[in-house]
């Protein structure tokens, strides 16, 4: 009776269970189901109302405990050169099997024949996001140290931080109280995060259950092929190549790893929003021994940055539309698409819907495939947000441990002593 108790109070099988039942009540009465969407929709709001304080307080807490901030400025330099770095490869591996598995040949539609009136809002809005480099780096700026948080931008959060934590540096002795009262402030909003988390089913069947009630499995039709594909991709990407880089460069397995994270994969699966769990995924690598430095500075950045899931997804949805549509894009002209998805595909955030927005965006400014065209895809994205939401999870994972390990600051004795206990 107790281990029966024990199973069904952890987190991950309840979450497990919530999905299962949204699926169900999604297939069997749709209506009711999208009525749901209001709960996860809450849920993330919960979470997101709480991110922004929780990235200050580890940032100024990690960095004001460093020696100087050339530590943290050679912290960054690596983190973005190690996100670049695999976000290309992602992009290539996608438009490698995208190449190969040829998902939407013959399926000859005509981008005149399209209804776009469930896109419009993407196509508008895809446009504006696409800006030149001076525009992103201004858009880090924000307009006072509050409007960082109360709009919820990640990077203007992280460079306010980046700024108070040196000065604290600068403050010395004197700086002490603020900096006890940050890391009290810290301990506080982890506590609220852990209650919110109680909450995780109710999201989770609220998600899943207007995702399946909305667009249903019916949905998928012929697009099924390259949501399997995309799928595959990832799993292979995560399994392969994620996996393969942390043995090298940690001598961890990526299977203990996503064991002792799933509570948070099941999460970010019901939920199509990776965002979700960053407070938790903070604590569980702080766990593992990477230092709290660390933490707070690579796995905020990679939220914008270090998109694996959706850089894959970016590449293979490109050439997948210009085959559906009958658009033959030639070698030179799929890496030039590749080189504008690696600055557009920055800006595409971990919450479902941006990566939508960005991909029209990405189409309008190559203009070799109509930008109506993504309405083909608007049935099956939310399923597609899931592989992303989760890929993208598990890569910042690694790379927030690799880049620890680079830098001396990943207790290798403590991360395989928490991986290897039973689950």
């Amino acid at each position: 009776m107790t281990k029966r108790r024990r199973f069904f109070s952890s987190l991950y099988i309840q979450v497990l269970i919530a999905i299962i039942i949204g699926v169900a009540l999604g297939h069997f009465a749709p209506e009711t189901a999208t009525a749901m969407k209001p709960l996860g929709d809450g849920f993330i709001h919960l979470i997101k109302m709480i991110i922004a304080p929780i990235i200050f307080c580890t940032v100024v807490s990690g960095i004001a405990h460093m020696d100087d901030m050339k530590t943290a400025g050679r912290i960054g330099i690596k983190s973005l050169f190690y996100f670049e770095v695999l976000t290309t490869f992602a992009m290539v591996i996608g438009l490698v099997v995208i190449n190969v598995t040829q998902p939407g040949v013959g399926m000859h539609i005509d981008p005149a024949t399209i209804d776009t009136s469930g896109v419009k809002k993407y196509i508008s809005g895809g446009s504006e996001k696409v800006t030149d480099f001076s525009g992103f780096l201004l858009d880090l700026i924000p307009h006072t140290v509050f409007s960082a948080f109360a709009e919820g931008n990640l990077l203007q959060v992280l460079l306010v931080s980046i700024i108070i934590a040196w000065a604290l540096l600068h403050m010395g002795a004197a700086g002490k109280p603020i900096l006890q009262a940050v890391e009290k402030a810290g301990q506080l909003f982890f506590r609220v995060v852990a209650l919110l988390m109680h909450l995780a089913p109710i999201g989770a069947f609220g998600a899943m259950a207007f995702t399946i009630g909305k667009f249903g499995v019916g949905s998928l039709g012929n697009l099924a092929f390259f949501m399997a594909t995309f799928y595959l991709t990832c799993i292979l990407f995560v399994l392969v190549v994620l996996g393969l880089l942390l043995k090298l460069v940690t001598g961890l397995s990526i299977f203990s790893l996503l064991r002792f994270i799933r509570e948070e994969v099941f999460i970010v699966l019901g939920t199509c929003s990776s965002e979700t769990v960053l407070p938790r995924m903070m604590e569980k690598l702080q766990q593992l021994g990477c230092k709290k430095s660390i933490v707070g500075m690579v796995l905020p950045t990679g939220y914008s940055f270090n998109l694996d899931g959706t850089s894959i997804y970016f590449t293979m949805a490109v050439v997948f539309l210009a085959q559906a549509t009958d658009i033959h894009l030639s070698l030179w002209e799929q890496l030039a698409i590749l080189g504008v998805l690696l600055f557009t595909s920055k800006g595409a955030a971990a919450v479902v819907g941006t990566a939508f927005v960005v991909l029209a965006g990405t189409l309008s400014v190559t203009g070799h495939i109509p930008v109506t065209a993504v309405a083909i895809l608007l049935g099956v994205d939310r399923f597609m947000a899931e592989a992303r939401a989760v890929t993208n999870l598990i890569g910042n994972a690694v790379a927030t441990l690799i880049i620890a390990r680079w830098e001396k600051s990943l207790d290798i004795s403590t991360a395989r002593n928490v991986l290897s206990r039973p689950s």
